[in-house]
């Protein structure tokens, strides 16, 4: 038996630690909003303990705890290129505050070349991975069906039409919303074949999936991956973002000041090297220790049996909230499609705030719930149109539809699920009574 398929919930911070409710009542929560952060793992917590006592401010400095610092600090670059199996001399790895930061330096950096016009994303992106490319991009929308997947053939389409013109297509390893799992190396060689480069938003992915660059020579190869620290059990501020270490040579950094510089005078000023270029101010030495840290324990417990575990774990939440009442689910359901452990739905009759609120306040679950950063996607899984959004953005008091998410991690058990599932059985089926006590005088209604 691996270690995934027992109880996990010792290796994570606070999982045991119970919670009071509004009626006074103290329960042992359960948190299934793991796909917004994650707690932390308890090795990462005795890691920055152990560190701590050597802490100091890195690079330049002579002193002991400084040199120490610095190689921690550097080392930990080497420690994710193994664990994504990038390439260790051609790309580089920039430490950022989070994936929305990392997604934002690299479009600074590609809008730098003239030729980079056209940027291809999806549909169905988080807004980190949608926003930073409208500035100074062209940007067309790879289109999704029904069920908010992916159309591959839009995406040969598209590059087709923009034949050389297109320099990136950029899209999320898996969805924040439906947890679809893009098949990012299908897509690879495709957007090589037309001359375009391929990023993957990874966030959502790298948490619960094995992932792998491929070599420079593969046609399925990962030109640049971004993904932060605080999905994956180390929510201390660190993102990353790889990519060829030549992209980031000659190029004006996104932030500017002390540690990005080689030589400044009044008359002129020489940027360092990637990735230091990229790595403006005092780093987060604490935040590398923590993502080194989880990394470590992610490779111990083996990425491969963790999305079996909570694949079965997804699974069973979603053959069951089949088959509840009143309850709409927003993806396609079959068991072999490609997914993370995550699920968005709607309860008929209850908005989506007032849904995740009930559960919080009446069972001690959290969810999450609204449009999870990616407007566009979720408007369109609603079919609003552009009027139904117009409506709601001129009036702010308004209740804006949404979806209620659930989203899983590795140390959560059936037994939760099981939990959240009568829970939701229970308001579905009292929709009148949680309505009343919730949201007096609001009549019911549908806003799927």
């Amino acid at each position: 038996m691996t270690r995934v398929a027992v109880n996990l919930r010792n290796i994570v911070v606070g999982a045991d630690v119970q919670i009071p409710l509004p009626n006074g009542r103290q329960v042992t929560p359960v948190n299934l909003d793991n796909a917004a952060s994650t707690p932390p793992f308890l090795s990462v917590l005795q890691a920055i303990e152990r560190f701590a006592p050597w802490y100091s401010s890195i690079h330049r400095g002579q002193g002991y705890k400084s040199v120490a610092s610095t190689e921690m600090y550097e080392s930990g670059r080497d420690a994710i290129k193994r664990f994504v199996n990038a390439d260790n001399i051609k790309n580089t790895v920039i430490y950022t505050k989070n994936t929305t930061e990392s997604i934002n330096i690299l479009a600074h950096v590609l809008q730098q070349d003239q030729k980079t016009r056209v940027v291809l994303s999806t549909e169905m992106e988080h807004l980190a991975n949608d926003l930073p490319w409208r500035e100074n991009f062209f940007v067309k929308y790879i289109k999704v069906d029904e069920f908010g997947r992916l159309s591959i053939d839009d995406l040969e389409k598209k590059l087709q039409e923009y034949r050389g013109s297109v320099k990136l297509v950029t899209v999320a390893g898996a969805s924040n919303v439906t947890g679809y799992v893009n098949p990012i190396y299908t897509i690879a060689p495709i957007a090589h074949h037309y001359g375009a480069q391929i990023h993957v938003d990874g966030a959502q992915q790298v948490p619960h999936l094995s992932f792998d660059m491929k070599p420079y020579d593969s046609p399925e190869h990962i030109d640049y991956l971004s993904f932060s620290g605080h999905k994956m059990y180390a929510p201390f501020g660190t993102g990353v973002l790889i990519g060829p270490s030549t992209v980031f040579q000659n190029t004006d950094p996104f932030l500017k000041g002390g540690g990005a510089v080689r030589l400044v005078s009044r008359q002129f000023v020489d940027w360092d090297d990637p990735p230091a270029r990229d790595e403006a101010g005092t780093s987060n030495v604490m935040g590398v220790v923590a993502l080194v840290a989880a990394i470590k324990e992610l490779e111990s417990l083996n990425m491969v049996d963790i999305r079996s575990y909570e694949r079965r774990l997804i699974d069973h939440a979603i053959e069951r909230l089949q088959t509840i009442r009143f309850i709409k689910l927003y993806c396609f359901q079959a068991k072999d499609e490609a997914r993370i452990s995550l699920i968005s739905f709607a309860v008929e009759g209850l908005n989506h705030h007032v849904v995740a609120q009930i559960l919080s306040d009446e069972f001690g679950i959290a969810v999450r719930s609204g449009l999870f950063c990616a407007h566009p996607y979720v408007e369109k899984l609603l079919h609003m149109s552009q009027k139904d959004i117009e409506a709601f953005r001129k009036d702010p008091h308004l209740p804006f539809p949404g979806l209620v998410r659930i989203s899983l991690g590795l140390y959560n058990q059936l037994e939760e699920i099981d939990i959240f599932l009568d829970a939701i059985a229970k308001i579905a089926g009292s929709r009148e009574h949680y309505r009343e006590k919730f949201t007096p005088g609001v009549k019911l209604a549908w806003h799927g």
